[in-house]
Order: structure tokens, then sequence, then C-alpha cells
């Protein structure tokens, strides 16, 4: 059985999208059978991997409307191991569209249950806010993954992230976990990088990933040319650190590799 991780921060600009993205190539290119879900109407994370998002038939849109199943909206394939559900601007619409609907913050879930078998890893990428889209991917999802930028503001939305995560366990998905935390846009000319690092740290009871993702300039180009890093340049320090947080995720809780 897969298992399901949301990559959520509602603080914009962390290396959310950029974590979907090459996490899930990179857990692709080490053999892993991955799904990667567009929970974002901004659809970043599909033209991200190549696809031509405003040509789409079936996006996650309608499949939170019901006009559509998971199945109608994978694309297979996108690359060798990796299939995408995909999402484009239409998707900010639904929020209104599903007020009313019995049990709408479970949609997701019945759909990902449908086909979780058939994956290692489904990954949720969520838009920069706590809205329904958000709730919706963390009642589908077993653990929460929390990039965090190395700046000076990064407790500030990790707070409220938190709370929200603690609602979502009370009210809708007990078993949801923490996944861990993960540093993003690590600069190791600047002390204030390490300070934040050190300060999460100290105040953050979680399980924290040793792999922190540096500032690269590789990685800040490879959505343009519609490609993960582990294709656009994949001797690159950003595709180097991107395998090392995939094989620190697929060991997650096992002693040894501690």
């Amino acid at each position: 059985m897969g298992r399901t991780i949301v990559i959520a921060n509602q603080k914009g600009g962390v290396g959310k999208t950029t974590t979907a993205i090459n996490l899930s190539a990179s857990l692709a290119e080490l053999g892993q059978k991955v799904m990667i879900i567009d929970m974002d109407p901004q659809g970043n994370t599909t033209s991200g991997l190549g696809v031509e998002k405003e040509e789409l038939e079936n996006t996650v849109y309608e499949l939170l409307l019901g006009e559509t199943s998971i199945e109608n909206c994978m694309i297979k394939d996108a690359f060798e191991n990796l299939t995408i559900v995909p999402s484009n601007i239409n998707l900010a619409a639904a929020e209104i569209e599903l007020i009313g609907v019995d049990e709408k913050e479970y949609i997701l879930k019945k759909e990902v249950e449908k086909i979780k078998k058939d994956y290692d890893f489904v990954l949720i990428d969520c838009p920069p806010s706590l809205s329904m889209l958000t709730i919706n991917s963390m009642c589908a999802a077993d653990t929460v993954l929390v990039p965090i930028q190395c700046e000076y503001y990064a407790l500030e939305g990790l707070t409220q992230l938190m709370h929200t995560i603690n609602l979502v366990q009370e009210r809708l998905n007990p078993e949801l976990e923490i996944e861990g935390v993960v540093f993003t846009m690590y600069d190791a000319r600047t002390n204030l990088s390490l300070q934040v690092v050190e300060n999460v740290k100290s105040n953050l009871k979680q399980n924290i990933y040793k792999t922190i993702i540096p500032r690269n300039i590789r990685l800040a180009e490879a959505p343009s040319y519609g490609k993960p890093i582990t294709e656009y340049d994949p001797k690159s320090t950003g595709a180097e650190s991107y395998r090392l947080l995939a094989e620190e995720v697929i060991h997650r809780g096992e002693e040894e590799w501690q």
C-alpha cells in the first residue's frame, strides 16, 4: 500500500512546488512508482512537468466536482514511473462550487483510495493557503511534508500550519502525521540560513530531514523547460539534494537508516 504525502505550507515562495516536482521525479528515478496530484490552481507543478495546462479536458477541478474519475485525469508516464493528475486555473472556482456539498472534505480521499495500491507514493502539491483544497489534500494524506525557506520569517507561518494540521487530525483525519520539515533555499554564505535552521530545530519537536536544499540557479531554471531537475541538469547540486531527500523519504522511520 502506497504512502500519500501532502506538501503544504500556506506561505508562498518557500519551494513547495519545486519540492513537489523534484521529490516526485527523484523518487521515480529511484524506481518508485509515483503519482503527483496538483491541487494548486496556479498549476505550476503541471507546467513544471511539461504538461500544457490550458489544453486539458480532465483536471483536478472536474474530479472534485464529480464530473470525471481520477483514472480519466491521469497523465501516465509523463516521465518514467511518474503519473500526473494535473490542474489549471479552473480549480480556483472549486471552493465556491463545493459550498453545501456533503462530505466535500473527503472527495479527494475517496478518489485516491481507488488507485493508492498501484503506487509506492502519491504526492499532493497544495496551494499556498489554508483553503478547502488544502483541507481536501490533508484528508487524503497519511503525512504532511513541510518545506521551510531559510529566512527570517520562516517560523511565523509554521505555527498556523501546525494548528491547521492539528484541527484536521482532531476533526477529519485522525491518522494524519507530520512527515517532516525540509529546509529549502539554503544559502551557505549567510549566517541567517544557519540561524534559521538552528532556530527551527530548537523550536520544533518534529522530524527534520537531514537533507537541506540549497539555493541553486539550475533548480530555478528547470520549470521553464518543463522538466524536473533530475532531467534538466542531473549532475547539479539541486538534483543531488533532491535525490538524497528522496532516499530519506523512502527510508523514513527505519532505525538502521538513521
